[in-house]
Order: C-alpha cells, then structure tokens, then sequence
C-alpha cells in the first residue's frame, strides 16, 4: 500500500509539475488597448520607432487597407522614410491557434522591410516549447528584403527566383502563416504607395445577346454570387438570423446590367462612367450588420467593403458610390440596404476573377477583445458573356498546396505507413492463427516494426505526434469557424487524424495507440527491452482495483481541458503540458527547462518498469479515443468460457479484460496476446482440454473455427453398398 501512496503522489506531483506555467513570453496573449484597432493615430499606443529606424514622426492611418506614414526631421523638414503597418489591419491570416500572430511591420521608401515586431500571439508552442525568441530571429530573416520578392518558406530556389527562409523546427504552421502576413502587409501597402506598379490587365469584350435573365438564371450562371457570415463565425453566439447575407454582382455586363436595372436605369449608369471604371451592385437581404458601417462619413471610406482582384485592393469613397432603388429581375429577394459602388482602376477587369470582400467586426470569446477579419466570396463571369470566353488563369498555389508538394515524397512514405498498417491489423485472424503464445513473432514481427517506424521516422523525423491541443483546436473550430487550410497546413498530422478517426470508429482507438501512437511506442519499447535486459523480475503491474479507479484520471484530464478552453484557449493549451510529446519530439528533451525534461523522462523510465503508464492512466489524448471506441464496428472476438476463464487477462498488458472476462474496447490497446491465445489449442484452456479430449479419445484434430473452437466432428452416414453383406 506504500509503494502504492508513493506511486500515486510521484504521478499527482508530476502533473502539477508539467502543467505549471514556468515562463512567460513578452507577446503571448499581451494585453492590447483596444484603441490599436481603430484610433487614427496608431503610433501613440505602439512603438512605430521600434520597426522604422530613424522615424520621429508618424501620421494618421491612411489608406484602406491602413498604413502609417513615419518621418525624419531634418533641419526643420520632415522627411518621409517609410511606412508602418499593423498586421491585423490588413490580414487576419490565422497561425495553428487559430488566432492570428499581430505584428508591427516597417517598410522603407523603397519596398524593403526594415522592422518586425510582435505585439501579441497565441502560440503556446512559442511560449512552453520553442521559445519565443524563435520567432523573432524568424522575424529578422526579413530585414532588407524587398516585398516584391517570392519569399517562401524552405530552401531557397534561385533558378525559379524564389527566396528561402529558415522554418522554426516544430512550428511550421506558425511560420507559414507568418510569412502570409508579411508578404500580404506588405505588397497591400507597396501598391498602395506607388512602390509595387498595379497589374494592367486587358479590359473584358462582352457577348451582348439581348435577354434579360430572371434572378435564379443569374444566380445558377455566377452573374449574381451571395456572401453569407453567420453570428458565430464572428465570435457570436449561435442563433437563426444571420450576421449579414449579401448579394452581389457585376454591372457592366449588358446582359447583366439590363437584367438588375433595368433598360432605363442601366443606360443612365454607363452614361455616366469613364473608361476603366466598373460598377457592380450589392443589396442585404438579411442579417443585422451594416455593409456601409455605422461610422460612415461623408467624404470617407467605406471600410467594410472592398474588391481585390489578384494582389491589388480596391476601396471605395462616397464618390464611388450611389443609390440602388430596386432590382428588375424577377425573383430577387427583398433587401433592406444596397449600393451600386464603382471601382476607378485601369488595373481591374471583369475578364478575370476578383473578390468581394466583406470586413467583419469579430469578438474573441476568450478575451472579448475585438478585431477585423475578412470574408469573401469569388465572382467571375460567365464565359458565355465573354468574347472569346474567359481567359486562362494560372492561380499560386495556396501556402497549404505548397508545402504538400513540397514534402510529396515524405507525404507518400507516411500515407504508406498509415495504409500498411491498417491492411496488416485487417487480416489479424490470419496472423494469431499462425502464433502461439510461445512464438508471437507473426504478429509482434509487424507490431514491433510499427513502434520503430512511429518512433524514429514520425515521431523523431516529421515530428507528427497528435495531441489533445488538436483536439481542442478542432472543438473550437467546428464550434465557431472551421477553416481547412489551417489544418491542411500540417499534411502528416492531416493524414494521421484522418486514420485515426476511421480506425477508431472501425476497430476502437487501440490501433493507434498500439501500434502508432510515437510516444506510446516509445514507451511500450521500453518496457520490452527492460525485460529482454534482465529487469523482468522489476516489472509490474498495479492491481486491479487501483487500476480500475486510475484508469478514470485520464478522462477527468480530458474534460479539464476542454473545459478550461472555453474559459481560455492558451490556458487549455498550457495545461495541456500534461502530455509529455512536445517534449520529447518537437522541442526534444535536453532543449527545454528542467521540468519539463524531468517530467517526460519521469514517464519514460517508469515505462520500463510498468507497461504504458501515461498511457494507462494520464493521457487526455487517449480518453478523447476511447470514448467514440464504444461505438466501433469490429471488436476482439470472446468465447462462452472467457466469463470464467482468467488466461487472457493474465496476459492483458493494458489490463483491459475485466474478471467477468470481457474486453473493455476503451482501454484495449490491441496488443492481439488474448486472439493469439484464442486459437491456441496449447494456451487456451477450453481449447486445451478439447484437444486433450481429443488425443485420449483417439479423434482427429480439427480445424480451429472462426468461433475460436475445433470445428465438430460430424459422422458421416457408411454408403449402403459398404453395409451390405458379402457373398
């Protein structure tokens, strides 16, 4: 009972050790005014000197997006040298928290960034793993780069003109995202300004067939597109009115332009358009948010509307806008605000794709501070209104697409892996058959190869341990706003949750985490080489009804957590330290502070002396499995006699088998010792005595059957030509 005491308090105090917030980084979750959002001068509740050298004098916001103008004062003169810009000002591009990182970006007269700086993230990776600084030498990689080079992340790739930046190992998501941010700040504003030179693109040539399509005909052709945010996607409750549905098209068009105005209406229109200017028409049909704003001015800018076509935005002022009374086409709904606004740029052309853009007031439910996030929706005609048809496009891969090709081969290699493994535990009948439980080698030669391949190549080379953080991020993402790329961004961890959600609902979650799982293989191999080495007589398990009540702890981690992170996401994602695999294969044991080394390590020895006890007892990750492994379609199959027979759970190293003999797929982490015993005529007991039955009684030995007994011996009726007797 005391080393009982002793074993409980050791793993109690490991978790409040690992859990602690031990540092704290100068940007995670930094309390910001919320005057940094929407104050015109923004240099007076940031440091703008910090990121544009030599700049003494800042000006309002400008532009839309915004940017800050910054001067030197020489001789009494001010002189312009750059511009600042705040990141959320322009993208909200999410890093893996889901959050976006807020950065300070300087950029000199000649498009080059001359400072970054991070005011705020959500990263906790960058708080409890990888530190901070990290991201700020990441940051650095951009100083003296001019915005209009391809920068990527990766090598760099000097015969494609592409320039390499150094990833941050085990945040690659972050820095991905990161480097949207810049890049995107930084050509909005460089075209802005005159630095970057906009696209001339050709002008479109319309087929003019005369009809006027009815409101669903323009709708099913794309020359009418709808816009819709809902309450929770900008950090509101959920409910049945929307925040804002939006219609929206091109006017131009005569087709087009007759169909929504009107004969009378569309030719007063193009009457009073220059050449290269463009009017397109939006109307609200529901919702309860404003397109216009509530702090329109006269003589300002429309700042919850845009179109950006390419890398060029387009804003619109009082003077780019005017009344839309009504709508001619038959079955439009009803609205109650709409605008036709006129983009004035050469630089547009309805020939090519373009987006409009709605800006969205959304507020963070954790903190309740509040921010603008983007949302759109493509538009481009239909080619059959286009002379010539719609001119070939060649779209950049988005940041997702590239780094899955960029890893193809890994990508390959990994899917293989995940393939291969599911095929093999498929035909697990046919490979207990073939063991016995003196040679396990038909199954374990599979079993083990799995740990080390999980080991050395997912978990120490790709570093694709899944967490509960995923767990949660995922929660909270179908709960508020689910975004694929932001998971799409990690292909190996993609592809694993993919597998493990199929495998859990088929077979429960004991494929992973018996087989796969990096950690859990780390840990299981463990505790076989300790007996191989001769600490066998160590080894041991605790008894069952101390196993049955620790068992829970771990469900008790996991609604903790995800508790916890409707209250606080970064406080989940600290807590969620519990789990040792960011330690061991991200960051690595001897990279990070005592704690938590001593923690992970504190784990891993304990395994070599009883069998997966992280995994038995403490991780969040393997009880968010187990729960949806009640409902798998396949389970480990029993005979009549296991409700009495003890054989199978002596042998259980999960300790899943309850003393009525049955399997608890929750805690199965299917080893396959109790199948290889089930067809075992020398281990089994039922099968042992029948056999034995058998070898006294002088009858043959049958089949085993899928049943898990000898298949019955039937007589077979003596012909009538045998029977009958001879002359």
């Amino acid at each position: 009972m005391k080393f009982l005491a002793a074993f409980r308090n050791t793993l109690l105090s490991l978790v409040l050790l690992a859990t602690a917030p031990l540092a704290l980084g100068d940007a995670y979750e930094a309390k910001l005014p919320d005057e940094i959002n929407t104050a015109p001068e923004l240099c007076k509740y940031v440091s703008c000197g910090d990121v544009l050298p030599g700049a003494t004098v800042f000006s309002e916001r400008k532009g839309q997006p915004r940017y800050v103008e910054g001067y030197a004062e020489e001789n009494g003169q001010r002189k312009l040298i750059g511009y600042v810009m705040l990141s959320t000002d322009i993208t909200d591009t999410p890093a893996y928290s889901g959050k976006p990182v807020i950065t300070l970006i300087g950029m000199d007269t000649g498009g080059r960034f001359v400072g970054v700086k991070i005011l705020k993230h959500s990263e906790p990776i960058l708080l409890l793993g990888i530190p901070e600084s990290a991201l700020i030498r990441f940051n650095q990689q951009y100083i003296g780069q001019f915005v209009g080079n391809n920068i990527e992340i990766g090598q760099s790739r000097p015969e494609e003109s592409i320039i390499g930046l150094d990833a941050i190992s085990g945040a690659t998501v972050t820095v991905i995202a990161q480097n949207q941010v810049m890049m995107t700040s930084g050509t909005a504003v460089a075209r802005q300004v005159g630095i970057l030179k906009p696209t001339i693109r050709e002008q479109a040539k319309f087929v003019e067939t005369g009809t006027k399509p009815d409101w669903a005909t323009l709708v099913k052709d794309g020359s009418v597109k709808r816009l819709v945010v809902k309450p929770e996607q900008v950090g509101l409750p959920r409910g049945d009115t929307l925040f804002i549905d939006l219609w929206f098209g091109y006017l131009n068009q005569p087709d087009v332009g007759r169909a929504i105005l009107g004969d009378a209406a569309y030719r007063n229109l193009m009457s009073r358009l220059h050449e290269g200017e463009h009017a397109l028409f939006v109307i609200r049909s529901g919702g309860v948010e404003s397109f216009k704003g509530s702090g329109f001015v006269r003589g300002g800018i429309y700042d919850r509307v845009q179109v950006r076509q390419g890398g060029d935005s387009f804003t619109f002022r009082d003077l780019d806008s005017s009344n839309l009374y009504g709508i001619e086409a038959a079955g439009a709904p009803a609205f109650n605000e709409s605008a036709i606004f006129i983009v004035r740029s050469k630089a547009f052309s309805a020939a090519y794709p373009w987006k409009f853009v709605f800006l969205g007031n959304r507020v963070d439910r954790a903190t309740g501070a509040r921010s603008f996030t983007n949302f759109d929706t493509e538009y481009w005609l239909s080619a059959a209104y286009l002379q010539g048809g719609r001119p070939k496009v060649v779209k950049p891969d988005a940041p997702w697409v590239k780094v899955w090709k960029a890893r193809a081969v890994e990508i390959g290699l990994f899917a293989a892996l995940l393939v291969a493994v599911a095929v093999v535990y498929a035909f697990r009948d046919a490979l207990t058959r073939r063991a016995t439980r003196k040679n396990k080698w038909p199954v374990n030669a599979f079993k083990y190869s799995a740990w080390v391949v999980s080991i050395g190549f997912v978990g120490f080379g790709l570093m694709a341990q899944p967490s509960i953080t995923q767990v949660l991020t995922w929660f909270h993402a179908m709960l508020f706003h689910w975004t694929w790329e932001l998971f799409l961004t990690d292909p190996f961890i993609f592809l694993f949750w993919i597998f493990i959600i199929v495998t859990t609902f088929v077979w429960g979650r004991g494929l992973f985490c018996g087989w796969l799982c990096p950690f859990g293989s780390l840990s299981e191999l463990l505790y076989k080489v300790g007996a191989a080495v001769g600490l066998k007589r160590f080894q041991f398990q605790l008894p069952r009804k101390w196993h049955d009540r620790l068992k829970w702890v771990k469900y008790g981690v996991f609604f903790g957590l995800l508790a916890v992170s409707f209250f606080s996401m970064g406080l989940a994602e600290k807590l969620a330290e519990v789990e040792p695999f960011k330690t061991t294969f991200l960051v690595g044991l001897f990279n990070r502070s005592w704690p938590y080394t001593l923690f992970a390590a504190g784990l891993l020895g304990l395994s070599i002396f009883t069998e997966r006890p992280f995994c038995k007892y403490l991780c969040p990750l393997g009880a968010s499995l187990a729960m949806p492994s009640t409902f798998r379609w396949f389970g480990l199959k029993r005979k009549q006699e296991c409700n009495s027979c003890k054989a199978c759970a002596v042998v259980c190293g999960s300790q899943a088998i309850d003393e009525n003999g049955r399997i608890d797929h929750r805690e199965c982490l299917h080893c396959l010792d109790c199948m290889v015993l089930y067809a075992d005529s020398h281990a089994c007991p039922p099968l042992s005595q029948e056999r034995k039955r058998r070898t006294k009684a002088g009858l043959p030995l049958t089949p085993i059957g899928a049943n898990g007994y000898f298949i019955p011996i039937k007589p077979v009726p003596a012909r009538a030509e045998a029977l009958a007797p001879k002359n």
